[in-house]
């Protein structure tokens, strides 16, 4: 069982940065999937990016174009979410999510395992 726990949500001013951390324990936390999610008030949960145990990225390019970077620090098995360029649209709750094996995508119902969320908001 692969457990999640996200850390480093908070209020932000438009423009400002934030990094969320996302540490994993448990299972085979080497071999992870990890995805970042995110969802609006009165929306559906949506990918934000995503990144596979060999290093490969994608992400939602439509809600985040090269503001969001994604990345891992195996030593922690901890997977951060770097934040620039921050909007009030960005305002939601995040949450990290993990799959054992190869594949990656941001797709929800991909994912086995889910941390909390942390919240993020922006003000204008």
């Amino acid at each position: 069982q692969v457990q999640l726990v996200e850390s480093g949500g908070g209020l932000v001013q438009a423009g400002g940065s934030l990094t969320l951390a996302c540490a994993a324990s448990g299972g085979t936390s080497s071999r992870l999937a990890t995805g970042w999610f995110r969802q609006l008030p009165g929306k559906e949960r949506e990918g934000v990016a995503a990144l596979s145990w060999s290093g490969a990225t994608i992400y939602n390019t439509d809600s985040v174009r090269g503001r969001f970077t994604i990345s891992r620090d195996n030593a922690k098995n901890t997977v951060y979410l770097q934040m620039n360029s921050l909007k009030p649209e960005d305002t939601a709750v995040y949450y990290c999510a993990a799959r054992i094996g190869r594949y990656y995508s941001l797709r929800t119902d991909e994912y086995d395992y889910w941390g909390q969320g942390t919240q993020v908001t922006v003000s204008s």
